[in-house]
């Protein structure tokens, strides 16, 4: 008889991922996919603004004053790590089969026929077993060292 170990996988870049801590490439497709929200963002708050310049004549107050009030100077976050969560680690076990090799063996058996001893008094009955019944099975050895 032989048992082959089985095959324990762990995947845990999602979790490497999440604590931003991948490869190189991912972290630039990400920022890269995120350059273009954060443009089209920056385009359209240009865009509201000129609106407003354009808008000068509705408005009372003016509104490049307003809009010189409302500069600043940022840097938009760019989320560059993976999603965490509490399955971002991958388990997998794949087990394998024993093998298992049989040989036949004839089977020996030895029975011994012991007739009752009795005993006969007259007037007295006196009843016991000397010997109870039993089958006894003895296996053949083998050797269990691989």
């Amino acid at each position: 008889m032989r048992q082959p170990q089985g095959e324990l996988k762990i995947d845990q870049s999602r979790a490497w991922d999440a604590l931003s801590r991948t490869n190189i490439l991912e972290v630039m497709h990400r920022i890269y996919g995120q350059a273009r929200e954060l443009a089209m963002k920056g385009t359209a708050r240009i865009v509201e603004d000129g609106n407003r310049m354009a808008a000068i004549h509705k408005s009372k107050a003016d509104a490049i004053p307003e809009l010189a009030m409302d500069v600043r100077v940022s840097f938009p976050e760019m989320v560059y790590a993976g999603e965490a969560s509490f399955d971002n680690v991958d388990i997998s076990y794949t087990a394998r089969r024993p093998e298992i090799n049989i040989t036949p063996s004839p089977v020996h058996s030895r029975a011994q026929l012991n007739p009752p001893q009795v005993d006969y008094y007259r007037g007295k009955l006196d009843i016991y077993m000397l010997q109870y019944n039993k089958v006894e099975i003895t296996p053949p050895a083998f050797d269990t060292r691989v």
